[in-house]
């Protein structure tokens, strides 16, 4: 019988929701990540963080951490996740997690134009 190495999903407790970060793309327990969900604003959408994921609609999920919100708009990847197009502003979710000036965010107008 062949023995294989347990995956990452494998390791986590039965029944423990386990989903993948936009921006890093790693795979982690729910309760880790920050869900984020698409709002309808005037000029477009506005991502908003959902720490209580109560809000309805589809999520996106965030590790809490400035480096991986950063990939995800490099990646372009909320609007794929969120499958909205258009104009995204990410300054709550920016703002919540307290992005350091200097680290590539800016804080004054995080938004980008999502090619979905």
């Amino acid at each position: 019988m062949v023995q294989r190495e347990s995956s990452k999903s494998q390791l986590v407790r039965s029944g423990s929701p386990v989903r993948t970060c936009v921006g890093c793309r790693e795979r982690a327990l729910a309760v880790e990540l920050l869900r984020v969900v698409a709002r309808a604003a005037v000029d477009g959408y506005a991502v908003v963080p959902d720490p209580q994921r109560r809000l309805a609609g589809r999520g996106a999920w965030l590790h809490p951490d400035p480096g991986c919100l950063n990939r995800a708009i490099r990646r372009r990847a909320f609007g794929a996740a969120l499958r909205v197009s258009g104009h995204l502003d990410i300054s709550a979710v920016a703002q919540m997690l307290e992005a350091p000036r200097d680290s590539g965010v800016n804080t004054a107008g995080e938004s980008y134009t999502s090619k979905r």
